[in-house]
């Protein structure tokens, strides 16, 4: 006989009394000085057994303009691709000669200020092409920028060595055609790829880093100067030595503060010293291709209307954010800088949570990483460190081409 259960003919089951259980140990390694110490180490010595060519994503594109290209033409070309440089190509001698960056327009800027006028700029702009350049350096006073290039097959830490030395934001990878003898661009390698490159392989060394970004000097913070006579003089920078702007601080002085101090972004603050934005190289790179130089007399809030709607916002983390944390970050999203305010522990302190402490770079990251400060060999055998996979190479893909910042 066929029977079918009903909420009153079921049976009634009895459950046992949950247990609970315990709690499974971690084995993670204690978050030790020497644990940090050790997890350097063993980034480092993984850099040295992988060459550039492990770097680069599934695919790519990579920008190479000719150097007989006009400057209006090159910005189009850098805009419309979403990059801010590219390497330059000399087509009659067949070889590389330098890079087009962000800091070309700014010295281009300065120079039309100080020895023409933007109406010339306007009309040079059209036909100035980017072989003339470093003549606007040597104008200028500006150190020529060194020819900077590295092997592809070169390791890793080679490669960020050169750039730390350098302080270069990026370094072209260059090559030899076997039957010509002709260089080859290959790839660009920028420290943001490279960072990523070790957040991506190195996530259990990337966990030890769990020391404050301040305790380990990363970074440019504000520094506690007294006044001599109690008052602000002129010129007095609060926040010095970072350089600082606020809303209606001109779009032009901004401009020399890149030229002079050698920046691609300067915090804006209000009276309080709240950081409220950030203005960036290539906001300015904007108003130049649009021709609209009479545009750098505005003050940076009118200039921060036409800002582009897709960008991205001000990274901010706090002092005692950790390195591990900062890392885990540019594995996520695209990060040039954070800009350091204070936090609660600041707050506490009597300072004010929100405002300018500080600014960190992908240099500053960098620099700590692989040179600063020496650190001595672990002594135990270091397991050998597994192949790349097609997965992580993958997310080593960037969505904008090779020779982004």
């Amino acid at each position: 006989m066929n029977a079918t259960l009903t909420p009153n003919s079921s049976p009634k089951v009895r459950r046992k009394g949950s247990a609970r259980r315990p709690r499974a140990p971690s084995f993670l390694p204690p978050f030790t000085p020497e644990a940090h110490d050790a997890a350097l180490y063993s980034i480092r010595n993984y850099l040295k057994g992988r060459n550039s060519y492990d770097s680069f994503p599934v695919s790519f594109r990579l920008i190479v303009l000719d150097s007989k290209l006009e400057v209006r033409k090159a910005l189009q070309c850098l805009l419309s691709n979403g990059v801010v440089s590219a390497p330059l190509w000399n087509s009659e001698q067949s070889c590389f000669i330098g890079m087009f960056t962000v800091s070309d327009i700014i010295h281009l800027i300065q120079y039309y200020y100080r020895f023409s006028s933007y109406d010339n700029a306007a009309q040079d702009v059209e036909t100035f092409r980017l072989e003339s350049l470093r003549d606007i350096e040597r104008s200028l006073g500006v150190a020529t920028p060194p020819m900077l290039r590295e092997h592809p097959s070169s390791p890793l830490y080679d490669a960020a060595k050169l750039l730390v030395q350098t302080h270069a934001r990026r370094v072209p990878l260059l090559d030899n055609d076997a039957e010509t003898g002709h260089e080859v661009i290959v790839s660009i390698l920028t420290q943001y790829r490279l960072l990523k490159f070790i957040s991506i392989n190195c996530p259990k060394d990337i966990q030890q880093l769990h020391l404050p970004l301040r305790k380990l000097n990363i970074g440019t913070y504000v520094s506690d100067l007294p006044l001599s006579n109690g008052d602000a003089t002129e010129g007095y920078n609060r926040f010095h030595p970072i350089a600082t702007a606020t809303m209606s601080t001109p779009v032009f002085d901004v401009v020399h503060m890149f030229s002079e101090r050698g920046i691609s972004a300067v915090p804006i603050v209000d009276e309080e010293g709240i950081v409220v934005n950030l203005y960036e190289t290539v906001d300015v790179i904007t108003l130049v291709r649009l021709g609209a130089y009479q545009s750098l007399d505005l003050t940076i809030a009118e200039a921060l209307n036409q800002r582009s709607p897709d960008f991205p916002g001000v990274v901010i983390c706090t002092a005692s954010d950790s390195l591990g944390t900062l890392m885990q970050l540019i594995k996520k999203r695209r990060v040039h800088r954070l800009v350091v305010v204070e936090g609660e522990e600041e707050e506490r302190k009597g300072g004010k949570k929100g405002r300018l402490l500080g600014i960190i770079t992908l240099s500053d990251v960098l620099r700590y990483l692989i040179g600063e400060p020496a650190i001595a060999p672990v002594v135990e055998d270091l397991k050998a460190e597994p192949s790349i996979s097609e997965g992580e190479r993958s997310m080593l893909q960037d969505e904008s081409p090779a020779s982004v910042e």
